[in-house]
């Protein structure tokens, strides 16, 4: 018997694993995994102990036998030859099978399971071990436990676990060389002279071929060598040859040797005819490198990195890119000029290969890397290196690409203090569109549909324009919006504003409130209020905001015999939809989306991978669905619009949304710098863009500032027509 059951849950960083069973919580052993299988009960014994205050215990109370197991994943990937598992396990009438222990090295490395020496009938307290032959350069984890296989009851206690005679708590984590390398912890120690344009063309050239190594040298994708550091050993040498190409492409190609031999390889494919991106290695034959050098960079592309590579993989069933093993250096808030450059190297190389939308974005990426490098390496300070950091993520017109750590100082700049009222663009102006707290409308002055001309005497259009680098977004729109949560933001308690109230121009000292203070909200207000209701005509609402699993019944059941249903996605949907509630809106197996991931084998490389599809419910809603969309239906919300748009009676209305979608892909940088890009390309099915582009509505509908005065919801109001007059 081979034991399957899979351990789902992440390993947890610590050194005591609760191997005696002592550490609980909510009736249950701390850390370990227990299986609801429903002919067995698992439950903590504190009578029958071999010693301490517990032990799990296992008993077989259904009508057919079969196993029930209990496993802990052991919290890292130790080093060594040989694992024990040890411990005491008591038995009483175990029949058609056995008890014991197990442990599970995987993927497939090593397996015991007792099944040759298990324990039957009736036994007291006895020790058993098992061992197992390690193999920690290929191994992924290590799983441990009991079982009960049949009928009977056991206990199981004073378990431990050693590694080479050692117990594990003193046992080391495998670590490949990459991670042993610790030299440059405390700094760089990179010294940069003055820069002419030579020396900057010198240092692009190297950040692409850096990169390059990064992701198709063999032993760099083994993880033999610690990447960042190998850019500090090598960088003093390379800047002295900044004024002699010839030092320097010898330089590099002694560089290069350093790494060994490249092996033929095997399994390396051509590129497909297929591919909807192709690598871009274009740089090579476009530089001024010798050709020794550029034949070099051509053999490695050849016979690059095949398999499982140290620094990229991609993610499972989804394929967006993960990448691993990157260090954020977060002990470093403003990082030396060395981490720096590197940043820009680390950042520009996965969006070079690993970037699904690169081909999108509004300069030549080509060139991005050469426009940044002085400004990164001469950033005065913590304050600075953000905000090039944060310009430069920009350059990939991403909504998704924010800084979400790490822009402390960003945060200190902006400030604390906040109006007391929202402020949204609503026809190309600033108007006040809802008070957090409606009680300090007195005090701030202005009312709903108000318009905000200027800021401390700075008008508003300047305003945006000189703030527009440092707010990525994939269209003007999300750009806008966030641009519009961060103006009316200080560190003072009092701004000046310059407005329009009534056809009249006003200006007040503004009082500013810590947003803690206020019942603040960020893009829509959010609420525990039921998530659907009937409008007049017998039409059904559901807002995605506050929906819940239990809601999605519920709705078809009272919904069903409508005119329509208006879905508002003028939000972010609190729980996933697309398929519990999109497939009642087809009639039959309908795709609605597809998708392109890359290549870890063929850095560059994206192809269209299988789409997806909407299968129809056990019944089809017959009435008219409009869906409402605006910039803040964003990522998740965006693919729910488009599995609602499948349906053949749906019309989506509002305006275009925040172009982000698809799942993201969490990017570390220098600096304890955190940013995440959409990490797959989607399309609608017959290979339109969705990224940048957004969710186009069928019949656009904007508010208007006289609608806001009036406190209406002019979307809304359209959506309630588009039903009422049957239009599609």
């Amino acid at each position: 018997m081979i034991l399957t059951i899979c351990v789902l849950s992440a390993p947890c960083q610590t050194k005591d694993i609760n191997l005696n069973f002592e550490q609980i919580e909510k009736g249950k052993p701390v850390k370990w995994y227990i299986p609801d299988l429903s002919a067995y009960t698992v439950s903590l014994d504190s009578i029958e102990v071999k010693s301490g205050k517990y032990s799990i215990a296992i008993e077989f109370k259904g009508d057919t036998a079969n196993f029930q197991p209990v496993m802990l994943l052991l919290p890292e990937n130790y080093d060594g030859k040989k694992i024990t598992l040890s411990g005491y396990i008591k038995t009483e009438n175990v029949t058609e099978g056995y008890a014991g222990m197990w442990m599970r090295i995987d993927p497939g490395i090593a397996f015991d399971n007792m099944s040759q020496n298990g324990v039957t009938g009736t036994t007291d307290w006895t020790r058993y071990e098992i061992t197992l032959d390690m193999n920690p350069a290929k191994s992924k984890q290590i799983v441990a436990g009991g079982l009960l296989v049949g009928k009977g009851k056991m206990w199981l206690d004073d378990l431990s676990i050693t590694i080479d005679g050692q117990d594990i708590k003193a046992a080391q984590p495998y670590t490949l060389p990459a991670g042993k390398d610790k030299e440059f912890d405390s700094g760089s120690n990179i010294v940069f002279p003055a820069l002419n344009k030579q020396a900057i063309d010198n240092l692009e050239l190297l950040g692409k071929l850096w990169g390059f190594l990064k992701y198709h040298h063999p032993e760099v994708g083994k993880g033999n060598y610690n990447w960042d550091y190998e850019l500090f050993r090598m960088l003093p040498d390379y800047l002295s040859t900044s004024n002699n190409n010839h030092k320097r492409d010898q330089n590099l190609l002694v560089w290069i040797r350093k790494y060994g031999e490249i092996p033929a390889c095997e399994t390396c494919k051509k590129t497909s005819e297929n591919a909807f991106l192709k690598p871009d290695l274009s740089w090579v034959d476009k530089s001024n490198m010798n050709a020794e050098l550029k034949e070099t960079i051509k053999n490695i592309y050849a016979n690059r990195h095949q398999g499982e590579h140290f620094y990229i993989k991609m993610a499972a069933g989804v394929g967006n890119p993960q990448f691993s093993n990157e260090n954020s250096y977060s002990n470093m808030p403003y990082p030396d000029a060395g981490f720096r450059l590197l940043a820009l190297y680390r950042y520009w190389n996965m969006i070079q290969y690993f970037y699904p939308n690169k081909h999108l974005t509004d300069k030549s990426w080509d060139k991005v890397l050469k426009e940044y490098i002085l400004q990164f390496i001469s950033a005065k300070n913590e304050l600075e290196y953000e905000l090039a950091t944060l310009q430069m993520i920009g350059d990939i017109n991403d909504t998704h690409a924010t800084l979400r750590e790490g822009n402390n100082k960003i945060i200190e700049l902006r400030g604390n203090n906040v109006a007391p009222f929202r402020v949204q663009f609503v026809e190309n102006k600033l108007v006040v569109t809802d008070y957090y707290n409606p009680e300090l409308q007195e005090e701030a002055g202005l009312k709903v549909g108000d318009i905000i001309t200027h800021i401390n005497k700075k008008a508003i259009d300047k305003i945006v324009d000189s703030l527009k680098i440092y707010y990525p977004a994939s269209n003007q729109a999300t750009r806008l919006r966030n641009i519009s949560e961060d103006l009316l933001r200080s560190n003072n308690n009092v701004i000046s504003i310059k407005y329009l109230s009534s056809g009249q121009v006003r200006q007040k000292e503004l009082i500013l409130h810590e947003q803690n203070s206020l019942n603040y909200y960020s893009r829509y207000r959010k609420d525990n209020e039921k998530c659907f209701k009937m409008l007049d005509g017998n039409i059904g609402y559901i807002t995605l905001k506050s929906i819940k699993d239990e809601d999605v019944p519920n709705i078809k059941n009272e919904f069903k015999n409508t005119k329509g249903i208006i879905i508002d996605i003028r939000n972010y949907p609190s729980i996933f939809v697309p398929f519990s509630l999109g497939s009642w809106f087809v009639s039959s197996t309908t795709p609605f989306a597809k998708f392109t991931g890359g290549n870890t084998d063929n850095p560059g490389e994206f192809t269209f991978r299988n789409g997806t599809d909407i299968n129809m419910a056990d019944e089809t809603y017959t009435g008219k669905l409009v869906v409402i969309v605006n910039e803040i239906t964003q990522s998740s919300a965006e693919y729910t619009a488009m599995a609602f748009r499948a349906g053949a009676n749906t019309t989506v209305t509002g305006s275009t949304t925040a172009g982000a979608d698809g799942n993201v892909s969490p990017i570390a940088l220098p600096g304890g710098i955190l940013t995440v890009i959409s990490g797959i390309g989607v399309y609608y099915p017959d290979g339109r863009e969705t990224q940048r582009i957004g969710i186009v509505p069928d019949i656009e509908v904007k508010p208007t500032i006289q609608g806001i005065k009036d406190g209406r919801d002019e979307v809304l109001e359209k959506a309630i027509e588009i039903i009422e007059q049957g239009k599609n």
